[in-house]
């Protein structure tokens, strides 16, 4: 069964938070603790650009994609992750979930021309191991930075369906579907002390290296933590992401290639 669109942003920001699959908590502990130091984060990915293609049913939609088109879809959007970290050991708890909708017209096979409506509903939870490997200081002010590896697993489940709606021949036809897997992940992060206030990271990530369809996904991220209070900061700074996955449901090929980038935001809470 093959699905044209006369509507380009269909399937698309369902990865609008994929990267989120990335990484944002940056812990501000620049040092080894013998304690659990544990930083919890909510943030958003807000991509003002998603260019790419997306498939459903064996038709490929180009996608370009801003910031407005981007918010006229979006219904509802989470993301948190947490880090506990003791001496040079961490866990990582990373999770997101994104709801999107929309309306529009389509051919069916027929051809039919339908009123459809659009539900895609992307939600990912990843587990992580963390070390660092590198701490100390520089500068004649004795600033402090780390350096830290991660790796573990990722689950992905992204559904996305394309109903016919109204009283008409093709009323109730339905296409696409959800589609889970694991995958494996790993990153490294590098964070530098600029002030007692300011620090700033870099990170980036990786993971499905061909492993149940996800060919590769990645995020790379440049930005600032800025802490004002004993136990609470503020982060922002810029990402780039990028997915392409694929694999073939009953009714075809079912493939997202998209490449994402826009700042993001967060709040870390320290216990």
């Amino acid at each position: 069964m093959v699905v044209t669109m006369n509507y380009k942003f269909l399937p698309l920001l369902i990865v609008s938070c994929f990267s989120a699959s990335s990484v944002l908590a940056e812990p501000t502990e620049l040092g080894s603790s013998t304690d659990w130091d544990i930083d919890i984060t909510a943030y958003a990915f807000i991509p003002v650009s998603t260019q790419g293609t997306s498939t459903i049913a064996g038709s490929s939609i180009d996608l370009d994609l801003d910031l407005q088109d981007a918010l006229d879809l979006l219904n509802f959007a989470m993301s948190a992750r947490l880090e506990a970290w003791k001496g040079d050991f961490g866990l990582i708890l990373d999770t997101n979930y994104l709801s999107l909708s929309a309306g529009g017209s389509t051919t069916l096979p027929g051809p039919i021309t339908a009123s459809v409506d659009v539900d895609i509903k992307q939600a990912w939870l990843g587990l992580l191991a963390g070390y660092r490997v590198a701490e100390g200081t520089y500068g004649k002010a004795g600033r402090r930075y780390s350096f830290d590896i991660q790796g573990g697993v990722r689950y992905n489940s992204l559904e996305q369906t394309v109903t016919a709606t109204g009283t008409g021949p093709a009323a109730g036809t339905v296409l696409g579907g959800t589609e889970t897997w694991l995958e494996p992940t790993i990153g490294v992060r590098g964070l530098w002390s600029l002030s007692d206030e300011w620090t700033t990271f870099v990170m980036a990530d990786a993971g499905g290296f061909g492993v149940n369809g996800d060919r590769l996904q990645w995020s790379a991220t440049l930005g600032f933590d800025y802490s004002p209070w004993e136990n609470g900061s503020l982060k922002f700074g810029w990402r780039y992401y990028g997915i392409d996955f694929s694999t073939t449901r009953s009714d075809g090929v079912f493939a997202y290639d998209v490449i994402q980038n826009g700042p993001i935001f967060g709040y870390t809470h320290q216990f």
